[in-house]
């Protein structure tokens, strides 16, 4: 009744024509990405940079991979909303449009995963904030960047490093065994996990402190609250932005359970030695002239250094209703008069305002949608670098958004059924006013007609 299925045998190697193979070409949005990158000659003056970390003429091996294609893959991952660099290797070897963004035919073998971490690892730091500032120098270019008005801010990202393996700096004992240990002490059996958890949640003196537990594969990574309120190991990301562009002039991953105020104007003047590098022609004094930041940057030794570099404070004072000016000294009397002036001046507000827009933006676009806010990486110069990165392409987008009207690809994608939409319900309306513009468009021949002929006596006799 039925015939024995054949066994499917194993397809053999055979030749296609290259012609017949799709052809790898980027869409619109990537097409613009690659002519800004072109006109602003950023492959040159990477190669230029990242000279120095690739060997002169050929050790045997496999070539390195170009690092402008490095780059771009990470550029990839920011605008793809893509964390880790798997994904990121991932998303860039399979579609076509990328694959042309990137340079590269449909056969050929684009970079793995591994190799991102190696080129990761040879690039260092200080490379990756020279490559930066090729894209702020374009935005002076383009009229997107002062350097007169700065703000400084931080948030949380997650680390990769988990609670659970928690050990003692002293004996390396882990967590969880040292509270097994207090439990049988007082009676709990230790096997009982939930009473174990029980326990150590109501246990008097319960603290987790930084200073006595590590984590032992990110030792960098610290016990702290999350953007959501848990307790979590983190780090703690830091952007310098221009508030009258809001482009990011210095970014940088510091540890969890670093303070903010510590080392303010050190990281500010860096800032500054940053935009001064853009700008050689012009005198450092012209840039940070006001910097704007939360409460949490409040230290008043670092306020008067600041005040005393010529730099305007607009920094809420925390303990403004306790401190007693009178037992300060005359140079901090002096800088809290000048902090209190600028928080009530009209200008101040609107910078603090300022400060909330571009910062927290900044924020938004590249951890909650650029795929930072979990990290897969460890240790604060890995994450420094992929953050260095970020904010080049954060940069970027601003300069995209300026030419041609989005910096996205989903704000490209919007930007394109916006446009669609209006011209449809243009469409609907005019169908909907046809039947009263109809007879004046049928009348429109005759009258034209009668016109031309009563101005013509030759068409007056025939008529």
């Amino acid at each position: 009744m039925f015939e024995r299925r054949k066994q499917v045998e194993e397809q053999k190697q055979f030749w296609v024509v290259a012609g017949d193979l799709p052809e790898a070409t980027p869409d619109a949005f990537y097409r613009r990405v690659n002519r800004t990158l072109e006109e602003m000659r950023f492959a040159e003056q990477v190669w230029t940079i990242c000279a120095p970390a690739y060997a002169e003429g050929s050790r045997g091996g496999r070539p390195g991979v170009d690092p402008v294609v490095y780059l771009k893959m990470l550029m990839v991952g920011f605008f793809e909303d893509l964390g880790s660099e798997r994904a990121i290797a991932s998303r860039c070897a399979d579609s076509l449009s990328i694959r042309g963004f990137l340079g590269y035919s449909i056969t050929e073998a684009t970079p793995d995963h591994s190799t991102l971490s190696i080129i990761r690892e040879r690039l260092s730091l200080e490379q990756l904030e020279a490559v930066h500032g090729v894209l702020l120098q374009a935005l002076r270019g383009h009229g997107l960047l002062k350097g007169r008005k700065l703000g400084i801010d931080s948030s949380v990202i997650e680390a990769n490093a988990s609670l659970r393996a928690l050990q003692h700096r002293n004996t390396e004992e882990s967590y969880w065994d040292y509270v097994r240990k207090l439990a049988a002490q007082t009676g709990i059996d230790p096997e009982d996990a939930k009473a174990v958890r029980r326990f150590d949640k109501k246990r008097p003196g319960r603290k987790t402190s930084n200073q006595e537990w590590v984590n032992p594969h990110d030792p960098e990574a610290t016990v702290g609250k999350t953007k959501d309120g848990a307790t979590d190991m983190i780090y703690r990301p830091e952007h310098i932005t221009d508030l009258e562009s809001g482009a990011i002039i210095r970014a940088e991953v510091r540890p969890g359970n670093a303070a903010d105020p510590t080392d303010l104007t050190e990281r500010v003047m860096t800032a500054v030695g940053a935009l001064g590098e853009m700008a050689p022609e012009l005198p450092l004094e012209q840039f940070c002239r006001e910097l704007a930041a939360d409460e949490g940057y409040f230290a008043i030794e670092e306020i008067a250094q600041l005040q005393a570099s010529g730099v305007r404070t607009v920094i809420a004072d925390p303990q403004a209703a306790k401190r007693r000016p009178d037992r300060a000294s005359e140079e901090h009397r002096s800088a809290l008069q000048r902090v209190r002036r600028a928080l009530r001046s009209a200008s101040g507000k609107a910078l603090l305002r300022k400060r909330g827009e571009h910062l927290e933006r900044s924020f938004c676009h590249m951890l909650d949608h650029g795929g930072l806010r979990r990290t897969t990486l460890r240790g604060c110069e890995n994450l420094s670098k992929r953050q260095v990165i970020a904010a080049t392409t954060f940069n970027l987008s601003l300069l995209l958004r300026q030419r041609f009207g989005c910096g996205t690809p989903k704000q490209a994608l919007a930007g394109a059924a916006g446009a669609l939409w209006v011209l449809a319900i243009a469409i609907l309306g005019f169908i909907r006013a046809l039947p009263s513009l109809l007879p004046k468009f049928l009348s429109l021949p005759s009258v034209i007609f009668t016109s031309h002929a009563i101005a013509s006596p030759r068409l007056q006799q025939r008529w």
